[in-house]
């Protein structure tokens, strides 16, 4: 979708293609080390903090309608695992693919005397502005896509007691005493009553066993 926020060169996700021209064919590869911008992933589950280092591998090719953009980004990804709670941290290997068109050329590469009269058109696709392109949303729909869902920090982690919340992978033997709920709820009972009433119910028990021995 086009933007109407002219892009900043200085920007590190910002890519000159004046280098390749409007020459099909013409073909240029880049590297780059950035710092993550915000807000890199699956918000409240697992991201690329925002600074963290990534590495890009770009390959830029010239072709009649734009520029086909091809690369590879790689980061290490924090979050939570989804069982456990315990921190994870994953090391996450995105590849992306996008065309970034010439606003002036239709799909096909023919120049238009009118660019942008078609929004429906234009809606779903990516420009070249000044002969610059902005990764930004190419890369932060490719990090969501390489990253899990659900998080786990081993695949057969077995997460969290669900009677007392202790972590089952640092106790395997771990587990809770099976009380019968009708004895627990006589129990409760038992300890809710004062000492005098416990001292009246055992007389009165005692009494009845004497008529019965009678």
């Amino acid at each position: 979708m086009a933007s109407n926020a002219r892009l900043d060169h200085r920007n590190p996700l910002v890519i000159d293609t004046h280098e390749l021209g409007r020459r099909p064919g013409a073909l240029q590869r880049l590297t780059r080390e950035i710092d993550a911008p915000a807000d890199l992933g699956i918000p409240g589950v697992v991201g690329v903090p925002e600074g963290t280092p990534m590495e890009l591998e770009l390959r830029l090719e010239s072709v009649m309608e734009g520029v086909l953009v091809t690369g590879t980004a790689r980061a290490t990804a924090k979050g939570e695992c989804v069982r456990c709670l315990e921190p994870v941290e994953l090391e996450l290997e995105a590849d992306f693919q996008e065309m970034f068109s010439y606003p002036d050329a239709d799909d096909r590469g023919r120049v238009i005397a009118e660019p942008g009269d078609d929004a429906e058109d234009d809606e779903d696709r990516l420009f070249i502005e000044d002969g610059l392109i902005d990764l930004e949303p190419l890369l932060r729909d490719a990090v969501v896509l390489a990253l899990p869902m659900q998080p786990v920090c081993q695949e057969d982690c077995p997460g969290l007691c669900s009677e007392c919340g202790a972590r089952l992978a640092d106790d395997p033997d771990h587990h809770h005493d099976a009380v019968d709920i009708r004895w627990a709820a006589l129990q409760g009972l038992a300890d809710t009553m004062t000492d005098g009433e416990k001292d009246e119910m055992s007389g009165a028990e005692a009494g009845v066993d004497e008529k019965q021995e009678k």
